[in-house]
């Protein structure tokens, strides 16, 4: 029974990321629940956009963009930023709006294998992931890999769907301000838009974007 345990235990967790560390995540978990809403959803809702590209296909703004704009610390620690985790706690205890302190790699472990939600099994499901990633996969594969799978609107996965949704071109060929833009929009896809921006969304694209200036490109030459 315990070989069998501990057999499922790797072939559901060790093994996915392993594979996933040099084959394309052509799908993730949250693509999958996306599909299962829209076809047993009574609401429209557009088809899934997605399209894989390699880490050379990815212009370097959009690789500066999410680092500036969700986890500036990302070349530094292994999976978790406990200087973010401590000002987030200190935070949430005087306020009743809640602030995250999630990774890239923690992002990239739950878009990839988990669900949306609060509970703490998730949380531990996500930091068991995180810390496998972490160990298994390079920095440049860890950011290559959540900018394919992140959602940047209903049914937009990946960076690449992205570009050619909102600007018409290839995510190679995307610019600071396109970038920051993007990027805008993570802490929230499905209420915030690319296509039409908020005053919000336009003031935080504007912070990224000085955020992606003072931090420039040695920060993804560092991965």
């Amino acid at each position: 029974m315990l070989l069998w345990a501990g057999l499922a235990f790797i072939s559901v967790t060790l093994l996915p990321v392993m594979l996933l560390s040099v084959v394309p995540a052509w799908t993730s978990s949250f693509m999958v629940g996306y599909q299962m809403d829209r076809l047993t959803s009574s609401k429209q809702m557009p088809p899934l956009a997605h399209d894989w590209v390699s880490w050379d296909e990815i212009a370097p703004a959009a690789k500066l963009a999410v680092i500036a704009a969700e986890d500036q610390r990302f070349s530094e620690h292994f999976g978790f930023d406990l200087e973010a985790i401590g000002k987030a706690v200190e935070h949430n205890r005087d306020h009743r709006r809640k602030r995250g302190a999630s990774t890239i790699s923690q992002q990239a472990a739950k878009n990839l294998f988990l669900w949306s939600g609060r509970s703490w099994f998730r949380k531990g499901l996500e930091v068991g992931y995180t810390l496998l990633i972490e160990t298994f996969w390079s920095k440049k594969r860890v950011l290559e890999v959540y900018l394919n799978v992140v959602e940047f609107g209903p049914g937009v996965y990946g960076v690449e769907a992205a570009s050619q949704k909102y600007f018409r071109k290839p995510a190679s060929r995307l610019t600071y301000s396109e970038a920051a833009l993007l990027a805008a929009v993570l802490p929230n896809p499905k209420r915030l838009k690319v296509a039409t921006p908020s005053a919000y969304v336009q003031q935080r694209a504007s912070w990224i974007l000085g955020q992606m200036n003072h931090l420039g490109t040695a920060e993804i030459e560092k991965l």
